[in-house]
């Protein structure tokens, strides 16, 4: 199945919104004795306020700093039984004159606002004193994991909010767990017009196409995994297997990327072999088809967090990224989990580079022993042992590049020393 290689295509500015007519403006002789009408001019849009919409906030009744005295006021003239004309003579006579202590009315009123404001603060400690968190008890699932010091590679980012340094194990222990729900099997028994080989190829097209539009290596991990989803649930005729990849890509890029590509930078890459309504509707049926859960743990984000347990230099982390990107490529290596193939795969890295195995840091932050990884590490490398495919070059040329350190170049370990270093 040839697939077309292409440049990025030059994405067009959208044309300009017209501005609305502006409203008639009023007369000018009764302008300003005539108040402005509140309604909207015709064909304007509505005002709303959002908290009103989102919060029902206009149910609230939210106090002002400015208004503590008026409201003090009016609770002390709601509760006076004084009729109107007696106290509007009162409050002239106060006003003509200065009692011999020099208190005025103002001054007089005092002791009234100070007694409604604790009438009003009351309630408000008898509510934070009952709701206090001291007096409630953390359940025992939601308290948090204690990590041993020896074992903490994220307090030192305790000052980069980016960073979630409070959360970082939590999450990457979600992740893996979520992992459960995303398993695979070997689908191609499901797809009689297609098999191994024609998925590598089409692997092989999205690398380029990922270095062509310069994405996210997650978007690439991305797409293969909701192609891989769809295939395993969907029969596809040989001919939509571009198809597929390159949509898969498209809703990769929305979610991964600030700037993804639009439609038609990914049909003019297809070589215009499909038309806009195809990409779109296939867009529809894999999205229903994952039941648009999309956030599917991928090794790559695995592989970085492991690799910061043991300080791993770039070039290390490079070199692992390559034997993890290489992988995507093995049908066999479709039914491992993310976590356990980033773990395989730093492994041989760290091996490789003499770096020593996996230390009991990285037992704790990834939960596998040297024994769980041992199977995967033995098929990456005989997938890395064989020959290479010249039809299938795009991973090896991308890493045998110095902006990669060349680490496609790097001789592989010898078996014995491998075997070894998962004896440990």
């Amino acid at each position: 199945m040839p697939l077309p290689k292409g440049k990025k295509a030059t994405v067009t500015a959208g044309s300009k919104i017209p501005k609305l007519n502006a409203a008639t403006t009023e007369n000018q002789e009764e302008g300003l004795q005539v108040k402005r009408s509140s309604s909207p001019p015709h064909g304007a849009p509505k005002k709303r306020t959002a908290f009103i919409d989102i919060t029902n906030a206009h149910k609230v009744q939210i106090s002002l700093p400015g208004r503590k005295k008026e409201a003090a006021k009016n609770t002390v003239k709601k509760t006076s039984s004084t009729s109107v004309p007696v106290k509007k003579q009162g409050n002239l006579k106060k006003s003509s004159s200065v009692s011999s202590e020099g208190t005025t009315a103002a001054e007089e009123e005092k002791p009234c606002e100070e007694e409604a404001q604790r009438d009003v603060a009351a309630p408000v400690e008898e509510l934070v004193t009952a709701t206090s968190p001291a007096v409630r008890e953390v359940p025992a699932h939601l308290q948090r994991q204690q990590i041993p010091e020896e074992f903490d590679i994220d307090s030192e980012n305790s000052e980069d909010s980016y960073m979630c340094p409070e959360y970082a194990k939590d999450i990457f222990d979600y992740l893996k767990q979520r992992e459960e729900k995303f398993v695979l099997c070997n689908y191609m028994q499901k797809q009689p017009s297609l098999n191994p080989e024609m998925r590598a190829i089409l692997i092989d097209w999205l690398v380029e196409v990922q270095e062509n539009f310069e994405l996210y290596h997650e978007t690439l991990y991305l797409a293969v995994k909701m192609t891989d989803h769809y295939l395993s649930q969907t029969p596809v005729h040989r001919e939509m297997l571009q198809l597929v990849g390159s949509t898969a890509m498209l809703i990769a890029s929305k979610f991964e990327e600030r700037s993804p590509p639009c439609v038609d930078d990914f049909l003019y890459i297809c070589d215009d072999a499909y038309k806009r309504e195809e990409l779109i509707s296939m867009e529809a049926s894999i999205l229903q088809t994952l039941s648009f859960d999309i956030n599917i743990p991928i090794p790559y984000r695995f592989l970085r967090r492991y690799a910061k347990c043991v300080n791993a230099s770039m070039d290390t982390l490079t070199l692992a990224r390559y034997y993890c990107e290489m992988s995507l490529m093995e049908m066999d290596l479709v039914p491992e989990r993310g976590s356990l193939l980033a773990s395989a795969c730093l492994l041989m890295a760290l091996v490789t580079k003499d770096l020593g195995g996996w230390s009991p840091i990285l037992q704790f932050h990834s939960g596998y022993q040297t024994a769980d990884l041992a199977p995967v590490v033995r098929k990456i490398y005989s997938m890395l042992l064989a020959p290479p495919d010249d039809k299938l070059r795009a991973i090896r040329n991308k890493y045998s590049h110095k902006v990669f350190f060349e680490v496609a170049s790097l001789p592989l370990v010898s078996m014995d020393v491998l075997e070894k270093a998962l004896l440990q």
